[in-house]
């Protein structure tokens, strides 16, 4: 079995997979879950499980991280030689040409993220946005070009930073249901104004990809905030859940 493991600035999620190309299909698990980062250790109970024989891994939350998954792997894997690989961006894989200045200053998990989506959408322009911690929102040429991409804070972070920043404001809740752009109280409106940021970086960064490739784009998006940011959206969108791990399988899928 294969096991891919993406770990991102709040949680790890995880998946496992058959691992011959013949009988995998891509972004379908035998299973899968996600533990925040003080839960690692709960991990190695469900891995044990599985007759795992290679683990490829996506880390962006740091060494402290990447030493605590090597701690569970080990409990996991025992004294079995099982080969352990820890994803970085490069200049090609997987079919998408990394157009960044320097290939290895792109975050991998924004790289995996772009491996997933145009393996899921082939031919495509595309517009990656990848909402959690921080938002993502990268540009795909239907060529398979990562052409670049922008950063911001996340729909949560956002809030939560107005909230502390701002003495007579409240913290609002990251589910709470936005109606319409204009609230009639402060809660919502809050939440609305950062939907609204959000919603306007991504509709921006694609009208920006049409208008330089002269391609309809379409718009990807994963993340725990994406479902809360799609129905604010003014372009065509696909919400494709664990895109990061997508990207992981199909890596394996091209190289193995």
């Amino acid at each position: 079995m294969l096991l891919l493991i993406d770990a991102g600035n709040t949680r790890i999620k995880w998946a496992v997979v058959p691992a011959g190309a013949g009988t995998a299909v891509l972004g379908q698990w035998t299973d899968s879950g996600s533990v925040a980062h003080g839960e690692v250790g709960q991990l190695v109970e469900a891995w044990r499980r599985y007759p795992v024989g290679r683990v490829l891994l996506s880390n962006v939350a740091g060494a402290a991280m990447q030493e605590e998954l090597e701690q569970a792997l080990a409990a996991t894997l025992g004294l079995h030689p099982v080969p352990v690989d820890w994803f970085a961006s490069v200049a090609e894989l997987a079919g998408v040409r990394n157009g960044y200045r320097a290939p290895g200053q792109l975050g991998c998990d924004r790289f995996a993220a772009a491996i997933g989506a145009r393996a899921l959408f082939p031919g495509r322009a595309l517009v990656v946005a990848t909402c959690g911690t921080a938002t993502t929102v990268d540009a795909v040429t239907a060529e398979g070009v990562f052409a670049g991409g922008m950063i911001l804070p996340g729909l949560g972070l956002m809030a939560a930073t107005l909230a502390k920043n701002t003495a007579q404001l409240p913290r609002v809740a990251a589910d709470i249901e936005v109606s319409g752009p204009f609230a009639d109280n402060t809660d919502a409106a809050i939440a609305s104004g950062c939907i609204a940021a959000q919603a306007g970086a991504i509709e921006r960064a694609a009208a920006a990809h049409a208008r330089y490739s002269g391609q309809d784009v379409l718009c990807v998006l994963s993340g725990g905030a994406a479902a809360l940011i799609a129905p604010h959206l003014g372009l065509p969108s696909q919400q494709i859940d664990n895109l990061v791990l997508v990207g992981l399988h199909q890596v394996v899928l091209t190289t193995c």
